[in-house]
């Protein structure tokens, strides 16, 4: 597939799109595990939201790989491709997290009379809360950093000197 507009790399685009939703979902997802009248609001806006950075972050690896071919090769252009090639299993991560703390606060601690509420004891609920809190915490952050990292390095391969020769 050819990863262009009008002559132009797509690339940038989709990363664009993939530097603010994974963020944003990470965000969300760390509030929202201490907030939960936030989380109660959000609804099913973060899963969507993780949901839209889990599609965009093959998209950019895929994007990327057509603009490497065409770019040359460089250290910092490796360096960035290999950290690229890092985010998907995190932004996996964030997506399963963000679902798994709608589906507890949606099924399991809003009351419904729509629907029946599980019969669980005080001491799963706070295990299985602290669990996920874990869990969003440890998402969010890894998440966060590497993309950082994965940031810097393409903003280093492209705007280094190295880069042009």
């Amino acid at each position: 597939m050819d990863w262009q507009i009008n002559g132009l790399p797509v690339h940038p685009l989709i990363v664009h799109l993939v530097t603010v939703a994974f963020p944003t979902a990470s965000l969300l997802i760390l509030v929202g595990a201490f907030w939960p009248g936030l989380r109660r609001r959000l609804g099913v806006i973060t899963p969507l939201v993780a949901l839209v950075s889990l599609v965009a972050v093959p998209l950019a690896t895929s994007s990327g790989e057509s603009l490497e071919a065409r770019v040359g090769h460089s250290a910092l252009l490796e360096t960035h491709t290999q950290l690229g090639d890092t985010l998907l299993p995190w932004a996996i991560a964030v997506f399963v997290v963000a679902v798994a703390q709608w589906a507890w606060q949606h099924w399991v601690l809003t009351p419904d009379a729509r629907r029946p509420r599980p019969t669980l004891r005080h001491g799963t609920r706070l295990g299985v809360g602290a669990v996920l809190t874990v869990l969003v915490v440890g998402a969010s952050i890894g998440g966060i950093v590497t993309t950082v990292r994965i940031g810097d390095s393409g903003a280093k391969a492209v705007w280094s000197d190295s880069s042009a020769t």
